[in-house]
């Protein structure tokens, strides 16, 4: 893999794409045919520039038994006939950038976001954002941090410094605080590397069923995002890891404008006739994705190193079926009823990668 420095300054082109799509709200968004929307576009929707093209196309039921394995029988419903085939996506413009809409169905997602933010959230070895300033308070074993109602006082954030930071409850730590956490490779976002000490396992479960839709990639270090509307991801590039193999990024929840871009260097040559040489230039190029919850994107090949951020979660997007958790779709299921429609406004990405050759 190329050595890349994780503090260079991004291409100009790159962030002024960035900020375009952070400015951009509402009607502009949904008008803006700059953006490509793999999910409409398989519904029937127009590449205006002819450049997404379905490279590879998955059989839905190839997957079933893997998705059987990692939530059970009820996620391993038969597929529709629009869904029994599911096209993979490249653009022409950044090779090795694969995108899967509709990969992970509804049943599916349900129970990886149940595990990420009961389970594992709640595993003290899994460190957060708020480790950095803060004592967490863990719940009971086998238990959630959902359990405590909202309205609960009882403080679960204690500060380094109190002269410094505030003690959380409940809400302000799930509602406002929270922004991320680490599976296995705890990577350190200060130092941008990650620590010497021998990471806690990745969950075997959620390892599983990453490596059976990805199996060139192991999953041995995953950030847990944890978004809302108004919230952004800086433009950068992953490059701490030394292995090279493909990046997997999962999509939950409302849907996220995605901006990918790279550069290379090329030389243009001038006219002979005019005793002029061959000057090196720069060659940018950046999309715009919209990405929506069960949808995938593995960067790979030139792509795994490519400039890449989030400049806006758009709101009022996430699917009906993930609006009410973790409260559940039956009303008779009263165990986390007062948190009911926090998915609502949040988006979670779960983007995985290989540390070692």
């Amino acid at each position: 893999m190329p050595a890349l420095d994780p503090h260079e300054r991004p291409p100009e082109l790159i962030r002024s794409v960035y900020k375009r799509y952070q400015r951009m709200k509402g009607d502009d968004l949904e008008k803006d045919t700059a953006i490509l929307d793999p999910e409409r576009l398989r519904a029937g929707g127009v590449d205006s520039g002819n450049k997404l093209r379905v490279v590879d196309e998955w059989n839905h039921q190839h997957l079933t038994a893997t998705f059987r394995r990692f939530g059970g029988d009820h996620a391993a419903s038969a597929p529709s006939p629009q869904t029994s085939r599911i096209p993979v996506y490249e653009h022409d413009d950044i090779p090795g950038l694969l995108i899967v809409p509709s990969l992970l169905p509804p049943e599916t997602q349900l129970t990886l976001l149940s595990r990420l933010l009961h389970r594992d959230l709640a595993e003290s070895s899994h460190l957060t954002n708020i480790h950095t300033h803060y004592h967490l308070s863990y719940p009971p074993s086998a238990s959630s941090f959902f359990t405590l109602p909202p309205t609960s006082s009882a403080l679960v954030a204690h500060p380094k410094d109190p002269s410094v930071h505030r003690p959380l409850n409940i809400s302000q730590l799930l509602n406002k605080k929270i922004r991320w956490t680490t599976l296995g490779g705890q990577y350190d976002w200060t130092a941008k590397r990650y620590p010497d000490a021998t990471p806690p396992p990745f969950p075997s479960d959620v390892k599983g069923l990453l490596e059976d839709m990805f199996t060139n990639t192991k999953a041995e270090a995953a950030i847990v995002n944890l978004y809302s509307p108004g919230d952004t991801l800086s433009v950068h590039r992953d490059v701490a890891e030394s292995s090279g193999t493909g990046l997997v990024s999962i999509s939950l929840g409302c849907d996220a404008i995605f901006v990918i871009g790279t550069s290379s260097e090329s030389l243009t040559t001038t006219n002979e006739s005019s005793g002029a040489s061959s000057t090196p230039s720069t060659e940018e190029r950046v999309l715009a994705i919209r990405l929506r919850s069960g949808s995938a994107v593995y960067m790979s090949g030139a792509s795994r190193f490519a400039w890449h951020g989030v400049p806006q979660i758009v709101p009022n997007t996430c699917p009906t079926y993930l609006e009410s958790w973790p409260a559940g779709q039956d009303v008779k299921d009263t165990e986390f009823e007062a948190w009911r429609g926090w998915m609502a406004g949040k988006r979670i990405n779960v983007n995985v990668r290989q540390m070692w050759d």
